[in-house]
């Protein structure tokens, strides 16, 4: 923008004003009122939020961009990338879920797309009692109800104990693949100490169990929202 004369004099004007309120005889006659003490605060904390406003404004965008990155590295572990020719992050549909237990009472579903239909979804899950907290997890389910993969995103399970329910300690989340509710019976859905399908780790048998009770809750989500799932 090109300065006037009328701007260029106000500019004059201010600096001169600036001039004469930072000199030091002045600043000394301020320096002990309450008002000078209070501005000179009020200043700083200004100056903090414009500085604060400005950071968060420059990285917003690369943090969302890293969370999303996070995201789509997750749904690959569940979803295979032949399955889909969409974009997952774009493609979702938000499922009603408070009476699964599985952590929230609204579930966003991603959806893998193949020339236009719905080959399987995904989404995140919690069991909420697990030995030391919630475990919260990911899983890709295909047309036929069948699980394609199950990953662990985050827990405070035991160390060298509960920590094997994370693919990086042990193969166990595995065991999950190509299980439905239509190929295990109910009573199957249960680790082996209590007659069920899964194994339990020696030691910490709450961990793996609360992980297949959640997860049994979540195919089960899918089984009522089939319908709305699968458009």
């Amino acid at each position: 923008m090109k300065l006037t004369p009328a701007h260029r004099e106000k500019i004059a004007a201010l600096l001169a004003y600036l001039n004469r309120w930072l000199a030091p005889d002045n600043l000394a006659t301020l320096r002990p009122k309450l008002a000078f003490q209070t501005g000179i605060l009020a200043g700083f904390s200004l100056i903090a939020s414009v500085l604060l406003g400005v950071t968060n404004c420059t990285t917003q965008d690369s943090i969302q961009q890293r969370l999303d990155e996070d995201l789509k590295s997750s749904l690959a572990e569940v979803v295979p990338a032949n399955l889909y020719d969409n974009d997952l992050l774009q493609d979702t549909v938000n499922i009603p879920s408070a009476k699964y237990n599985i952590g929230s009472v609204q579930t966003l579903v991603y959806k893998a797309k193949k020339a236009g239909e719905v080959t399987a979804v995904a989404f995140k899950f919690t069991a909420p009692d697990g030995y030391s907290g919630a475990i919260d997890m990911i899983i890709g389910i295909n047309r036929a109800g069948e699980i394609l993969g199950v990953r662990v995103l985050s827990h405070k399970e035991t160390p060298g104990l509960g920590d094997k329910i994370e693919l990086a300690k042990s193969p166990w989340i595995l065991s999950f693949n190509g299980f439905s509710l239509d190929n295990l019976s109910p009573e199957k859905w249960a680790v082996k100490k209590d007659g069920g399908q899964f194994d339990q780790f020696a030691g910490a048998t709450i961990t793996p169990r609360k992980s297949v009770q959640a997860t049994q809750r979540s195919l089960q989500l899918f089984q009522d929202e089939k319908d709305t799932l699968l458009q």
